[in-house]
């Protein structure tokens, strides 16, 4: 018997937390004030101690459509393959079958009330978008909201918005720090477009500043690096990256911890993400991009590969909606 397709507009969404006592409300207000709400939104408490558990029982209680999955407490606070697992947790317990996107939100994040019913207009007005995000603003030391600086080519991994399609065909999430990052290259060497807007109606507020930690932000400039390693970056793309990054809080020490990050784990020959087609093809589009800049190089790959995406994917997108 044929599986039914989901409804076009049907999205799920799934959110690992941990402590989060001080930004969730935020977060669970603006999901709920969504001009378009998700079918199901699952949140997985990954062992909370402070009043976490409470808050999520108290929207629960209120709103059919949150469902709340227990992890017992793991003693610590666990970024990158403990975030990932926990969203797992969570997707184990529904059936994409019944959903057209997905998406894995952060309970750090204050969204605009059209946020995703302005990802998914455009998605379906382009089907070849397989993951797409608006832009991070964090407020500085005088209140103003200042831009995360991500990258058009990239979506968000506080908040990743998939064609569920899309998210089958690369494999899902891999469980190491630089996961926000595979995904989207491992998507566009399959032939999807993997984009994020600054839009006004697309900008969110980051209520934890991206790459903070829980350590310090050095901590988390140093776990970035190690990131790239694992995922395989060029070391002269690194290189220039982490210069880009001197220029940004705190002053040139952010990006020299993002070196030591990255040359340390060289150094000590750890294993590195074990997709050696991915590695060539993020290697040559980053070399690419240090000679042409990031936006040719990757309008130059979205170009080659859109017979790919037509061959091997819109025949699956088709068959779903």
């Amino acid at each position: 018997m044929t599986q039914p397709a989901p409804d076009p507009r049907a999205y799920v969404v799934i959110s690992p937390c941990r402590n989060e006592a001080a930004y969730m409300r935020r977060t669970l207000d603006s999901v709920v004030a969504q001009s378009e709400r998700p079918a199901l939104w699952v949140i997985v408490d990954d062992g909370s101690t402070d009043d976490t558990p409470a808050i999520l029982a108290e929207y629960a209680a209120r709103h059919d459509w949150i469902r709340i999955v227990l992890k017992p407490d793991r003693g610590h606070r666990a970024v990158g393959p403990g975030v990932i697992e926990a969203f797992y947790a969570g997707l184990e317990t529904v059936s994409l079958d019944d959903y057209a996107y997905l998406c894995k939100l952060d309970l750090d994040l204050d969204l605009p009330p059209r946020y995703f019913e302005i990802l998914m207009d455009r998605m379906q007005a382009d089907p070849r978008i397989g993951t797409c995000s608006g832009k991070a603003y964090f407020r500085n030391a005088d209140g103003n909201l200042v831009s995360e600086r991500i990258g058009d080519e990239m979506s968000l991994g506080m908040t990743k918005f998939y064609s569920v399609a899309c998210f089958r065909q690369i494999g899902g999430f891999v469980r190491e720090v630089m996961w926000d990052g595979i995904d989207c290259h491992k998507a566009r060497q399959l032939g999807w477009t993997p984009v994020s807007w600054d839009d006004p109606d697309l900008r969110f507020e980051h209520l934890r500043p991206m790459g903070s930690s829980q350590t310090s932000i050095y901590t988390g400039r140093r776990r970035h690096g190690f990131g790239q390693y694992y995922m395989g970056t060029d070391p002269l793309f690194m290189l220039a990256s982490a210069i880009n990054r001197m220029r940004q809080p705190p002053l040139v020490l952010g990006g020299l911890a993002m070196l030591q990050g990255y040359f340390g784990a060289m150094a000590r020959r750890i294993p590195q993400h074990d997709d050696p087609d991915l590695a060539a093809f993020l290697r040559s589009y980053q070399r690419r991009a240090l000679l042409v800049g990031k936006a040719r190089a990757v309008a130059e790959i979205e170009a080659e590969r859109a017979a790919l995406w037509s061959a091997a994917v819109q025949p699956v997108s088709e068959t779903a909606v």
